[in-house]
């Protein structure tokens, strides 16, 4: 099955790389996207509505690009965008001040249950219903990019090396699919989630021991 879907001047062509082109929804979806993640590094709470846009720009070329496990995901991160944004408001003590915390044990027994869970209903949804040619690796960057985005909303260290490990699947991913701009955003992400780990760290590390919660 494929999707033709008309989405308007936003996939019409911006430049080219040499033969492939860049649409305006992908050049601006590079743009929004590396505010974004250098705003979550900052723990600055404009990171939340910056992101909704880089979503729905990215659904865009997603779902142009074939990738619609990961277009459909755009849709999710909107609701988990504005939960995110929400809890950095009113999680903490005071506006901004959700702390940094380490990952439980519970939590991780959850996220990797609902993450293997969801990439092996994934690949075999798209292998079954859609046309995708890459139908397990589409899977599995959408529920590790879920698995990322909840423990963002959190302010859980781990959920960096969670984008990590996303972003080393994602960069090869999206030059197979020729988003080349795509996949050199993704290397820019990559970079500045190294950044997120160290900053997340230095500020968990910066702050007085709490009682020990239960794993």
């Amino acid at each position: 099955m494929s999707v033709n879907v008309p989405l308007g001047p936003l996939l019409d062509p911006a430049f080219h790389l040499g033969s492939v082109p860049t649409t305006w929804a992908e050049l601006l979806g590079f743009a929004t996207g590396a505010v974004n993640v250098w705003l979550v590094v900052r723990q600055n709470i404009l990171n939340w509505p910056i992101g909704i846009a880089n979503v729905i720009l990215l659904g865009l070329v997603f779902l142009d690009g074939g990738l619609y496990a990961d277009a459909g995901l755009q849709v999710v991160y909107v609701a988990l965008q504005l939960y995110g944004w929400w809890v950095w408001l009113y999680g903490g003590d005071g506006r901004d001040r959700l702390p940094v915390r380490r990952t439980r044990g519970a939590e991780w027994a959850a996220l990797i249950a609902a993450g293997a869970a969801g990439t092996a209903f994934l690949t075999w949804a798209l292998a079954t219903w859609t046309d995708s040619t890459v139908p397990f690796w589409d899977a599995l960057t959408t529920a590790l990019s879920l698995m990322a985005t909840y423990g963002q909303s959190r302010k859980l260290l781990e959920s960096w090396w969670l984008w990590i490990t996303a972003d080393l699947v994602y960069i090869p991913l999206y030059f197979y699919k020729d988003l080349k701009l795509t996949g050199v955003l993704y290397i820019v992400f990559l970079a500045l989630c190294v950044s997120g780990l160290l900053a997340w760290r230095r500020d968990l590390r910066g702050r007085p021991l709490a009682p020990a919660a239960a794993a």
